[in-house]
């Protein structure tokens, strides 16, 4: 997570930590890792994706998609881990260029059906999306729909009262969006990985 992200009050990232039980979050700075983030990434349970778009990335680093689990040294099938960079755009560009340790790992590139639904910041783009969005594009990958579909109506939720308490107005609790989120969440579920303040 990127500097002060986490103390915005448009940011989706805790969102994707509500729902997501095996949500791991660290502080991002130029200089220094966390070794626990690098003892995450070298977990033998996990299988490390960078989730960011393929341009920015070597050819073959690259996938569009996440592979069935490959057994570890244990037998066992290793779970994707997705790495996510909460925060804005450049801050993002940044962060995936300046962190070496990530270098050796895939990059998953998504390849969105939809455009953004992230209203409380305009990046004036379609094709970028706030942090839980991606969550849920590698949720649905990862055939954790239930999860993906959580943070989707979890999200016009958060937006409806956001907007709402920005605007001094009541919240609907009784809207067709609450309604949604009650129909489709369930306990904390899946597994990812997102960055988050020390």
């Amino acid at each position: 997570m990127a500097d002060i992200e986490p103390l915005k009050p448009t940011n989706t990232g805790w969102l994707v930590a509500d729902v997501v039980a095996d949500t791991f979050a660290f502080g991002w700075a130029r200089t220094e890792t966390d070794p626990a983030l690098l003892a995450l990434l070298n977990d033998p349970q996990w299988q490390p994706y960078v989730v960011f778009p393929g341009q920015y990335a070597a050819p073959e680093r690259v996938v569009l998609t996440v592979p069935a689990p490959e057994p570890n040294c244990s037998g066992t099938a290793k779970r994707p881990l997705f790495i996510l960079f909460d925060a804005t755009w450049a801050e993002a560009r940044k962060m995936f260029r300046r962190s070496p340790y990530l270098d050796r790992l895939p990059v998953l590139s998504l390849q969105p059906e939809r455009i953004t639904q992230y209203e409380l910041r305009n990046s004036g783009r379609d094709d970028h999306f706030c942090t839980s969005e991606v969550a849920a594009m590698c949720m649905n990958l990862a055939g954790e729909h239930v999860a993906e579909q959580t943070l989707y109506a979890y999200l016009v939720v958060f937006t409806h009262h956001y907007l709402r308490a920005k605007n001094q107005q009541p919240v609907a609790w009784g809207d067709a969006a609450h309604q949604r989120l009650r129909e489709v969440s369930v306990p904390r579920c899946a597994s990812t990985m997102t960055p988050s303040p020390k």
